[in-house]
């Protein structure tokens, strides 16, 4: 690795080629003009040691899904999405972003405010529906605010535009991105942060770090390759970013390549002030690659998974699948004024990758522009791609496992179909959408019976449900269930022994959890926010490939619930707008 790091090192170092609009358009992530988060948001300045909102409720004591506050408050966001043209890597491409940023703007939010964000759809060129999903957040009373098209509402139709408006019940870090096709891939994403409560006190929280894989091509180009006749269903990422910057080779460009390229484009670049203590949200806004995160010389201590605040421990290496979080504390006592540190995220040995490692640079109270000369931890990829050891991640909220009302198995398979295409199976079904008959909207009006291709799992009137996911596949995957935290009670390789539980009276929740290749997954939920929920692959690819299904959950409750006429609204534009557009979906629709 040495030579070939060297030459790495060199051009990364050898000066940024291009300036922050070329590579990342209107987003500041990933330099050092970054803004600082606070500890809350409140009348302006620094909150700490000021009254936050949320009282005297904590990450030990006060129920998150039950217990959360009220605080009366509306957070407005306005975002624009619609095509541009930059090079995050040097590698000039046509993206899809959000305000003219990638990654897009923050949303930012107190616990038990209203997030309140209008969407216009100004894809043009070709046209393309959108809609953005809020990841992690329960969406509890609001299910057709979860922005799954075709499963909780229409597609936002070209030219259109609509308004999302939901609770922030849990607290923490996260993400927002396009749920339409595999649209994120192109750039619509960007961070989230809603602040709460925390057991261990820090100094300066340096804010989201978003670790992507990225690619060359467009999404749709990708999937039209990949769900052609005798198409490879593997895609071979391009790159690797941290804060949507990176530099990539020009001189590696396939042979008649004719786009722009620029070498040393840039890196992420990220500011530690010598003696305190840091707060890092760490975020895979991937498209399928699983990152290892590191940064030389410096243990993170880890406190929060997902939505879900835990019982601290100290690691070298973060592990992250697609759609994971992992809040961190790192302090700045390893080095002193002017020193410089590697950070890196490596795409794991399971993940189809073409340049796998990502790197920025951490500088020691100022940035002298020096290169780095420190060594990543000496933690060797077990090849696994699994999360860590269960053992470790305790909620500090406990919660003993409940009896499960209802238990079913969902198998993850592979098949070949008649046309020679390759595609995904989960449960014995490859999923296909109907942008304009969302379950959600057909649930409330009272019609339960839907067509097998979409993949539903009426769960009915139970209480408590267990998931047992036999992976017979060599590929890991990230499984994600929308609208709720999940127990996670058991993961590992092979077939579940069926009694086997870490952490009884205890285990881990969050919203995505990595399924081993050949493996097992065992979770469960409390089956009591009535909606249809998504559960599926977070491999955008393994998406649009079928890997997707959706679970109503309470159907006799989600009729009494009250949908706004912008919900109908949505599908009334989206018709017109299909009257004469057929649009080329060509996977899965998400």
């Amino acid at each position: 690795m040495g030579g070939k790091f060297g030459g790495l090192v060199r051009g990364v170092m050898a000066g940024n080629g291009l300036g922050q609009d070329k590579t990342n358009g209107k987003s500041k992530w990933g330099t050092l003009l970054a803004p600082l988060i606070p500890y809350f948001l409140g009348n302006g300045g620094n909150t700490k040691g000021a009254v936050a909102p949320w009282g005297s409720r904590d990450t030990q004591n006060t129920c998150p899904y039950t217990q959360y506050p009220n605080t009366g408050v509306v957070r407005n966001y306005d975002f624009t999405v619609s095509r541009g043209m930059i090079a995050p890597d040097g590698y000039l491409r046509d993206v899809l972003l959000v305000n003219g940023a990638y990654p897009g703007p923050l949303i930012e939010a107190n616990w038990g405010d209203i997030i309140q964000v209008t969407v216009h759809n100004n894809i043009t060129g070709p046209e393309e529906g959108t809609a953005l999903h809020w990841h992690g957040f329960l969406q509890k009373g609001t299910p057709w605010e979860d922005g799954a098209p075709a499963i909780t509402q229409c597609p936002i139709s070209p030219g259109k535009t609509y308004t999302y408006r939901f609770e922030a019940s849990l607290y923490g870090s996260s993400w927002y991105h396009s749920h339409y096709s595999a649209q994120y891939s192109g750039g619509v994403l960007g961070p989230i942060i809603v602040h709460g409560p925390t057991k261990l006190a820090y100094d300066i929280d340096i804010g989201p770090v978003m670790l992507s894989d990225w690619y060359h091509k467009s999404y749709f180009d990708i999937i039209a390759k990949m769900l052609a006749p005798g198409g490879d269903p593997k895609v071979f990422s391009d790159n690797n970013l941290i804060n949507g910057k990176g530099t990539f080779d020009c001189s590696t460009k396939d042979a008649g390549d004719n786009t722009p390229c620029t070498d040393n484009a840039g890196i992420a670049k990220f500011k530690f002030t010598t003696g305190k203590t840091h707060r890092l949200r760490l975020v895979n806004s991937g498209s399928e690659g699983v990152q290892r995160f590191s940064i030389d010389g410096h243990t993170m201590t880890v406190f929060a998974n997902d939505f879900v605040p835990i019982e601290a421990y100290d690691t070298k290496v973060v592990t992250l699948g697609v759609g994971q979080r992992a809040d961190v504390l790192v302090k700045a006592n390893v080095g002193k004024t002017g020193s410089v540190f590697w950070v890196r995220s490596e795409l794991t040995s399971c993940s189809p990758a073409k340049k796998p490692l990502a790197l920025g640079a951490v500088y020691y109270d100022k940035d002298t522009g020096a290169t780095p000369t420190t060594t990543a931890w000496d933690v060797p990829d077990p090849g696994t791609c699994a999360n860590d050891d269960l053992a470790l991640t305790k909620p500090l909220y406990k919660m003993a496992l409940p009896k499960p009302s209802f238990t079913k198995t969902f198998d993850i398979e592979t098949f070949v179909n008649a046309s020679d295409v390759s595609l995904w199976k989960f449960d014995g079904v490859s999923f296909r959408g109907d942008y304009n008959s969302p379950t959600l909207l057909l649930a409330k009006a009272g019609n339960l019976t839907f067509p097998e291709i979409w993949n539903v799992k009426n769960l009915g009137s139970n209480t408590s449900v267990r998931i047992i996911v036999e992976n017979k596949t060599p590929a890991s995957h990230p499984i994600h269930l929308h609208g709720h935290n999940f127990y996670v009670l058991h993961e590992g390789d092979g077939a579940w022994d069926g009694t086997s539980i870490v952490n009884a009276n205890n285990p881990m929740r969050r919203d995505v959890q990595m399924v081993r290749g050949n493996g097992h997954l065992v979770i469960q939920f409390d089956s009591n926010n009535p909606g249809v929920w998504p559960f599926h692959c977070h491999i955008a690819w393994h998406a649009s490939g079928g890997f997707f299904s959706q679970l109503v959950v309470q159907p006799d409750k989600i009729r009494s619930l009250n949908f706004p006429s912008s919900s109908a609204q949505l599908c009334r534009d989206w018709a017109l707008f299909t009257k004469t557009t057929v649009p080329d979906q060509i996977d899965s629709g998400l």
